[in-house]
Formats: C-alpha cells, structure tokens, sequence
C-alpha cells in the first residue's frame, strides 16, 4: 500500500518538533546542531525573532492578493535587491527551480525578442543541478535525475565544468547563453575558480551571450557576500536565488538587467503564488538581517573558522576524509567511505548535515553559527568518524 505521503523522499526516521537559533528539537526532547539547515534554506536559523515578528504582522493584514494587481512588499524587496546587487529589475516565484525555469525563459525571450530565435540553446556544465522541472532537470543532465522522464527536453549544451576552452568549442549559431553554478552543491561543493567565472563573463561578451548563473544556494549570503559571483568581481546578465532568499519561507527571485529582461513583457511569465504578501515580508526581514553593517563580514569569519576546523579534521581522519572543499559557509568533506555513512553516523550524535554528489557530506549551517557551534559540531564529527574508523 503507498503511503498517504508520495514515497519521493528516503526520509530518515525522525520528526522536529520545534527549532530555535542552530538548532532542533525531536519528537521526545532531543536535541540536534543542524548544519544542513534545511539544505541551505534555513539561513536564518529556526525562530529568529525578527523574521517570526514580519510574518505574524503581515499574516494578520493581507496573506495574497494575486499579481493581477500591484504588490507594495514586491516593489519594496525588489528595490533593495536592486540597489545590493547588479539587477534592474526583479521577477518573484516560489522556488529555485521555478526561478532558474525563469532564468531559462529570460535567456531565450532575450534573443527572439532581438530577431534571432535561433539561438534558443543554453551551454551548461557537467555535474549541474538546477531543479527538479523537466527543463531544469535537462540543464543538470545528470542521469539519476533523468532516468524516467523522457523525452529529455532540449536546448543545452554540455561541457565540462571549469574549462573555458571546452566551453568556446561548444559556441555556435544557435548558442543563447551560458548557464552555470559558482559552486556547484548538489554536485559535491565544487567551487569555480574566479578566473573561470571572469573567463565566462568575457566569452559572454565576446560571443553576444547572456551569462546567466544559478545562485539558488550560494546565494543571501551563503559565501559571506550577498551573491558568490561578487567575489570574482563580475556580474551576470540573469540570475536565479532562492532557499535562504526567505529564510525557510517558500520564495525564489530571477534577477536581470534591463538589457537581459527587454523580451520579458505582460503576458511571457507568471506565478498565482509568486511574490504574495507573506513572502514579501519574510524576505524583506530576511534582508534587514543580511545587509546590518557587519553581518556579512561575521559569516565570512566563521566561514574561515570552520574551514581550518575542517582541514584539521580531514588531517586526523585521512583513511575516511578525502578533501575539504567550499567556500563561507557552503562547505563540504570528500568522504572515501559512503557518505551515507557519516551522515547517519553524526545523526547518530546528534549533528545533522546533507549528502550531495561525489560522495561529499555538505556543511551549511545557518549564517547566524557561532564559534561554539562550531566547535560543538566538529566535536561530534570526530567522534562520528571514530566510529566508523572502528
């Protein structure tokens, strides 16, 4: 008999009952250091106050009115992500693959609204993932997310991630732009290099492409900048963000210039739930927090904290732990033994994280870790580790 919620998920079984700051509480009282943080969602924390006192205010006003009319918290938000970041403009959904499906139609809109519908084809990298839709499961192309859905929609080009000589090979005709993750997470926390993100914006440029990057997860924050690609000192011509955006609210935003979004007129996109009035105001809470003076700069402290904890980790432990990567706090360990393995086993210890591709455990634990959280969950790594040592 299937059960009464559809099986998509191997769930491990546990409920939570309640979270407050990096933690959780179980169903009997225990308590969990979460640095999965919902995969990245939760960046925030459980509970903070400010995001909780935005959302019963606005609860008690006006939940959803449609986008058939104009919406103040949306003109608001977007406003403040315009003036933070290299935007000209804002559309609102639900969530990161919903907003990179956005990304997809803005590139595509771009040049047939330019005479050239021919070019409708999107270089993307190996190891992607952008989603679980049809069209953003065909940009990741990776085959266990396929396998089941054919036909598998077309229109991308893939070449290896990091390699801009592959990628100006794979330049024809028909190419639109260039799709790509500054790190990539699902796919095991490989971050670009910054000379290959800047390498992208000159291609882009040279070849009359829109560069287009997904910043779903290593977005708000994430890598101790607003957005990962100012590290490298470019910006995109579109760009999709989500989970931490809400902080555990459901929201995701396409980010564009004027130039990108020219083919986005009335009618060529829209979402029922997009940018309603409670997303609005968890977001705008949301930025309050990540753009105080200082804030950012604290994430990129412990984003360094944790880093050298984790070197000295994979130094203790080299039969189990192949290689630290990441950048801020979107941090991964390259495990030699399953990685399904030391999930459970630091479950088990009560710290929780998230599998990803290439056999890496992720470490994303809400922006607002401390140094003593740090210590406490590598802490329980070690012993994890011990544990499967033996």
């Amino acid at each position: 008999m299937i059960p009464a919620v559809m099986p998509t998920y191997a769930r491990a079984d546990i409920a939570f009952e309640r979270g407050e700051g990096v933690y959780l509480y179980a169903a009997g009282g225990r308590r969990y250091l979460d640095f999965g943080a919902g995969v990245a969602v939760n960046s925030l924390g459980h509970a903070h106050p400010h995001l909780v006192a935005a959302l019963k205010a606005q609860a008690e006003t006006l939940w959803h009115c449609s986008n058939l009319y104009r919406v103040t918290g949306q003109e608001k938000v977007a406003r403040r992500l315009i003036e933070h970041s290299f935007a000209e403009t804002v559309f609102f959904c639900n969530s990161g693959a919903e907003a990179m499906e956005g990304v997809i139609k803005v590139i595509r809109k771009y040049h047939h609204a330019a005479g050239n519908p021919e070019r409708n084809r999107i270089i993307v990298a190996e190891g992607a993932f952008h989603g679980r839709t049809l069209a953003t499961l065909a940009a990741g192309g990776q085959e266990k997310h396929l396998k089941g859905f054919d036909p598998v929609m077309g229109g991308f080009d893939r070449v290896a991630f990091g390699n801009l000589n592959e990628l100006r090979n794979a330049i024809g005709a028909a190419t639109a732009g260039i799709l790509v993750e500054p790190i990539q997470g699902e796919g095991g926390i490989r971050p670009a290099s910054m000379e290959y993100l800047r390498g992208l914006r000159a291609v882009a440029d040279e070849f009359g492409l829109l560069l287009a990057f997904d910043e779903v997860q290593t977005g708000n924050g994430r890598t101790g900048k607003l957005f990962a690609h100012e590290w490298a000192g470019i910006a995109p011509d579109v760009m999709g963000t989500a989970k931490g955006l809400g902080g555990g609210f459901p929201v995701g935003a396409v980010l564009a210039t004027a130039k990108a979004a020219s083919g986005m007129t009335a009618g060529t996109h829209g979402s029922t739930f997009g940018g309603n009035p409670l997303a609005m105001a968890v977001v705008d809470a949301v930025l309050d927090v990540l753009l105080a003076d200082g804030f950012l700069d604290q994430v990129q402290e412990m984003g360094r904290l944790l880093w050298q904890e984790l070197g000295k980790l994979a130094a203790r432990h080299p039969a189990l732990i192949e290689e630290r990567r990441g950048a801020g706090l979107m941090l991964g360990l390259k495990c030699r033994v399953p990685n399904a393995d030391l999930v459970k086993a630091a479950m088990d210890e009560g710290l929780l994280l998230v599998a990803a591709g290439d056999n890496t455990v992720r470490l994303v634990p809400p922006l607002i870790v401390e140094a003593p959280h740090i210590a406490e969950a590598i802490s329980i790594l070690d012993r994890s580790l011990a544990r499967l040592a033996a």
